[in-house]
């Protein structure tokens, strides 16, 4: 009997779910370790963007919550998802570096009053676009990056992981030990802010804002597990 290829086919890392990815980096698979640096970087580059006031320090927080997550897996006991685990990490570290270099400052939390939504702009779908028009898309990213990180941190952190990252308002009140009504008044007033500065100027869509794929990516990938065979952790 000739064996069923697909079910002897050797499975990919990006077939995998997090839970087997998760498994594998326990056992030192270099592979599974990358795929979750790809999942998770966009997400993750993002969270601690919303916190610090620029992007190499948003990177430098990413690359230190994947040492420490790697390097500690042991302690991992999956009460969780690894994502949200490592994002509390992430915003951990993220709190840490900003209080270092803000020690006076303080983090106060806004009032639990229930407000209806309100939407920024409505932006348009993308579709095929000519150059001027993908350039003017390039301006209008740079101009909404610029906006985003003028919010307050407690207000960018929420937005970002909402708005841009597409999570619900329970898993963002969940990673940010919140209650979702705070969630829900720190996005209204984020949206109100953010509305105020672009009301009349973008024709764009948050979704592109602060990326962190291609070769900074795979630069993320190779530097972590660079790491962790120095650390003997691969």
């Amino acid at each position: 009997m000739i064996p069923n290829s697909r079910q002897h086919r050797i499975r990919e890392p990006r077939d995998l779910d997090e839970r087997a990815l998760v498994a594998g980096a326990r056992d030192g698979d270099e592979a599974a370790v990358r795929e979750l640096i790809r999942r998770l970087n966009p997400r993750l580059f993002r969270v601690a963007r919303g916190i610090v006031d620029s992007d190499a320090e948003a990177e430098e927080v990413v690359q230190e919550s994947y040492l420490s997550a790697f390097t500690r897996l042991s302690s991992f006991r999956e009460e969780a998802r690894f994502s949200t685990w490592i994002t509390r990490i992430v915003l951990n570290t993220a709190r840490m570096r900003r209080r270092a270099a803000r020690p006076q400052e303080e983090y106060d939390t806004v009032a639990e009053n229930e407000f209806p939504g309100a939407d920024v702009l409505a932006f348009p779908a993308r579709g095929t676009e000519r150059p001027e028009v993908m350039l003017a898309r390039t301006q209008v990213r740079a101009m909404l990056e610029t906006a985003v990180a003028s919010l307050p941190d407690e207000l960018r952190v929420v937005f970002l992981m909402r708005e841009v990252e597409g999570m619900s308002v329970r898993d963002v009140a969940h990673d940010l030990s919140l209650n979702p009504v705070t969630v829900k008044t720190r996005l209204f007033r984020a949206r109100r802010r953010l509305k105020a500065i672009l009301e009349s100027e973008v024709s764009a869509g948050f979704e592109a804002i602060f990326p962190f794929d291609g070769a900074r990516c795979a630069g993320m990938a190779e530097r972590v597990t660079e790491r962790l065979k120095q650390d003997g952790v691969l």
